[in-house]
């Protein structure tokens, strides 16, 4: 996998993906940014979003389950002292479907967290304290 980052100008960056994608990055109003990209640390609370839904998703399809969407709600702490690392992160899925097994909306949200998403796991070796929960929606 490969990425590169090009500072365009103040605190604005060009993420490009080695898949062809790009994404504006930007710091802080306070430090110059005008609020045109994401924050860094936002792409890696997204990253690990992506990451744990594409995992519950596939699981669950895998599962036979008819689900129709999946939310994935994350909320992060950070340390007060420099570096700002995440403590904490908690990631709240809304499972929409058709009769939807609760056992296996479980089972998907589980196996994520502990076997498959490479994101998590990387982060909670890192010392953050990665939570799940989820609720089920039908329809």
């Amino acid at each position: 996998m490969k990425a590169k980052v090009r500072w365009v100008d103040g605190v604005k960056f060009l993420g490009e993906s080695g898949s062809g994608h790009a994404v504006l990055m930007e710091g802080p109003e306070s430090s110059g940014g005008e609020n045109l990209g994401f924050r860094p640390m936002e792409m890696l609370l997204i990253g690990v979003g992506g990451c744990s839904s594409y995992d519950v998703v596939t699981i669950l399809k895998k599962a036979r389950q008819q689900v129709t969407a999946c939310v994935a709600e994350l909320t992060a702490e950070r340390a007060d002292a420099v570096p700002a690392v995440f403590e904490k992160i908690h990631l709240h899925f809304r499972v929409s479907g058709k009769e939807l097994s609760e056992k296996q909306v479980e089972k998907a949200v589980a196996l994520s967290a502990e076997k498959y998403c490479s994101a998590t796991i990387m982060l909670q070796k890192g010392g953050v304290q990665v939570t799940h929960d989820f609720e089920i929606v039908e329809g």
